[in-house]
């Protein structure tokens, strides 16, 4: 289709960093205002009403990206996320560790971009490490354990829901209720449910944009959407060899995200320098960090890559490491909150800063 837009000096890639800037723009602002992150929703003490965000904007994206596919505009048979030949011991350990990593570094990779574009030094501190370790991971030290672990393969017979009795319809319409029907039984507020839905409305405009928009047989790019891991990992190349390699649609995602966060932040009087207050936290979110790097790989996405973009293509693959990274965070919070009540009694220690 971008063959017949007429661009005579742009091609689909460039086209789709600027889509990326564009859409991460959206995104950036829309996170800052209505503080988006899954963590808050599971473990947060506002943790009902961020939940409802969240799963406002997994309703609406889920609908919106199955519309997608009813009428043809993209299809996921080819996708990373539907691989029959499930790299399930990846899946399950990435899923585990993403989700322990979020909790220790309190907050999620896509609400800790809105955070550091807010000034929040421990927030970009983890995001830097989490680059980091996510490209080790995908091209460096760390990629021949990455490799001996997803050789642990399951062939399953059925890569997607839809495959499933019921099909899509069937599928997409329990994702969507049910997601929704939390989300109005523990309504947020109107503003911020607005805000969830224009997020969720991103996610199908992603597969779209990258998929039907700027699909071009001669110059073609992935299909993608919102996701955190990767193109942090491809920022960060792109930040030191630039002139070696070319901008892509994640690295202008995270840009659009960081500019969009910061003007938000600085619009709304929210904008502040922060920093962390001791060693010892410093430590945990560093761990956090480097969990959710090497994690998010394994699992093929963080909370909005794997979760809020995955799900809606009714991945299998994709509602595992969601499932494994709200079991991992809920286990972790547990054993930090057991931790902290068996150590209350002996000896008084500052309460760590949260990242949210």
């Amino acid at each position: 289709m971008f063959a017949d837009l007429g661009f005579e000096s742009l091609t689909a890639p460039q086209a789709a960093v600027w889509f990326g800037l564009a859409l991460g723009l959206a995104f950036g602002a829309l996170a800052q205002v209505t503080a988006f992150c899954l963590r808050r929703g599971l473990v947060g003490e506002d943790r009902r009403g961020a939940l409802a965000v969240w799963l406002a904007a997994l309703a609406v994206a889920t609908l919106g990206t199955q519309i997608a596919v009813a009428r043809g505009w993209v299809a996921f048979d080819d996708h990373r996320l539907m691989t029959g030949n499930l790299p399930i011991a990846a899946i399950l350990l990435g899923g585990l560790l993403f989700g322990a990593g979020m909790v220790l570094a309190r907050g999620c990779v896509a609400r800790l971009t809105v955070l550091g574009a807010g000034g929040n030094l421990r927030a970009l501190t983890v995001v830097t490490l989490f680059a980091v370790t996510a490209h080790a991971t995908l091209k460096g030290i760390l990629s021949p354990l990455r490799t001996s672990i997803g050789s642990l393969t399951l062939d399953l017979p059925s890569a997607s829901l839809a495959t499933l009795p019921g099909g899509a319809a069937l599928w997409t319409g329990l994702i969507a209720a049910s997601a929704a029907a939390f989300a109005l039984r523990h309504r947020p507020g109107r503003g911020l449910l607005a805000g969830a839905v224009a997020i969720g409305a991103l996610v199908p405009l992603g597969w779209v944009g990258t998929g039907l928009v700027l699909f071009d047989d001669f110059d073609p790019i992935a299909l993608e959407s919102l996701s955190f891991t990767a193109p942090w990992a491809d920022s960060l190349f792109f930040t030191v060899a630039s002139t070696a390699i070319p901008a892509n649609f994640g690295i202008g995602l995270i840009g659009g995200t960081l500019v969009g966060a910061a003007l938000l932040a600085a619009l709304r009087g929210q904008f502040r320098w922060q920093s962390f207050t001791s060693p010892r936290e410093t430590g945990r979110y560093l761990a956090g960090a480097v969990l959710m790097g090497f994690g998010g790989v394994l699992a093929g996405g963080c909370t909005v890559g794997a979760g809020l973009a995955g799900i809606p293509t009714l991945s299998v693959a994709a509602l595992l490491a969601l499932l494994a990274m709200i079991g991992g965070a809920l286990a972790t919070d547990r054993i930090l909150s057991a931790t902290s009540s068996g150590s209350a009694g002996s000896s008084p220690r500052p309460q760590a800063i949260p990242a949210e």
